[in-house]
């Protein structure tokens, strides 16, 4: 019996550690760089080598149908296939040179089955050149404040000067994810073409969409230089996480993982609503004496549910306004820190209007006094 309790402890004592093992097999993340932000406010939550510059392969589509989107041209306009587009190496719509598709149809090709030739297609009905809409793309990121990122073309074709960070693609998705058309595009399951010389149907690759709670898009991607990379977001609980990473072996569990650290960890709180009440601000010479002020949009930022994080809002009212004054004229502003660093500020409205003091005022007041007395 004595023999027998030593061995089951010794084979305890064995599998323990195995077990512990498996668990932290399933719990590390595979990818050479990976980030997750949060959407609305752009703030970087969790991160590993996010700022390393690395190709990006195909997730640079996000950024080719955000510029297409954001051109503004009705999504029915038919595009001609020019001969660069078609036979493009890579995955592929099958595009033919000639052939006549609307920009929505080369969108969901885009990015749905990642057709580079849509790619090339959209690139140079927009620009003429793939190098001009390089150029297109390059303006975009930097207005976007993307400091580690360049492209060369609208596809992620490996080139030593295409390249990303994976915070700078989380910053470009979340750009993109304000469009309702490109939401539409990246959770679409499934999309049969109605223009072309025949009826394409796509399925999605993106297995966020059905493997993740609250998956939501955004873009997979592979080379043999840049590896499996994927862009990734879901919303729980009203608050969007957008992913990404660059080089990741076993990319649908990482972004499992890091999607699942981001929501046990952060929750985005609401520290001032659009028209909420923050004060009143006194009127100069106005037939009202003070005026109430208001938030004009919402102040919504991600903090860390343990508490780290050292949030303040400061409102800062005009000292006096002079009459007359319309509903919504500036009264101030609102400012949010957080750990010490100012991270949002919105304007302060008054919530209705006042005339200005004036003889006639006077006189229909006391008038007004009179026949009342």
């Amino acid at each position: 019996m004595v023999r027998r309790v030593r061995l089951l402890l010794l084979a305890a004592l064995l599998l323990l550690p195995g077990q512990a093992r498996a668990a932290q097999r399933e719990e590390r993340i595979t990818a050479k760089a990976w980030a997750l932000a949060e959407a609305g406010s752009g703030r970087l939550l969790l991160g590993e080598h996010e700022h390393d510059r690395l190709p990006m392969a195909s997730t640079t589509k996000i950024m080719t149908a955000l510029l297409v989107i954001e051109s503004g041209e009705d999504l029915d306009v038919l595009v001609t296939v020019p001969p660069e587009a078609a036979g493009t190496e890579g995955s592929s719509m099958h595009l033919n040179a000639g052939e006549r598709l609307s920009l929505r149809d080369l969108l969901y090709g885009l990015m749905m089955v990642s057709g580079n030739d849509a790619a090339v297609a959209l690139a140079i009905h927009l620009d003429r050149s793939v190098a001009a809409f390089a150029v297109r793309m390059n303006e975009k990121a930097a207005a976007l404040g993307c400091e580690d990122t360049h492209f060369v073309n609208p596809n992620g074709l490996h080139d030593p000067d295409h390249y990303t960070s994976a915070a700078d693609l989380c910053r470009m998705a979340a750009a993109a994810m304000k469009l309702p058309v490109f939401r539409e595009l990246v959770s679409a399951q499934r999309y049969t073409t109605a223009t072309g010389d025949r009826p394409r149907t796509f399925r999605t690759k993106n297995k966020v969409l059905t493997r993740v709670e609250g998956g939501c898009g955004v873009k997979t991607g592979f080379t043999k230089k840049a590896g499996r990379c994927l862009c990734f977001a879901a919303q729980r609980q009203g608050m969007l996480l957008i992913g990404a990473v660059l080089n990741a072996p076993d990319m649908w569990n990482d972004a499992e993982i890091i999607l699942n650290k981001g929501f046990s960890e952060f929750e985005l709180s609401a520290f001032l609503l659009s028209g909420q009440a923050v004060g009143s601000v006194p009127v100069v010479g106005g037939t009202k004496k003070t005026l109430p002020a208001a938030a004009k949009e919402d102040i919504l930022y991600p903090v860390r549910k343990d508490g780290r994080d050292e949030a303040a809002l400061e409102i800062r009212l005009a000292d006096s306004l002079p009459a007359p004054v319309k509903a919504g004229a500036a009264a101030g502003e609102a400012v949010l820190t957080v750990n010490g660093e100012r991270v949002k500020t919105v304007s302060l409205i008054v919530r209705e209007g006042t005339a200005s003091l004036t003889f006639g005022w006077f006189f229909q007041e006391v008038i007004e006094a009179y026949i009342v007395s």
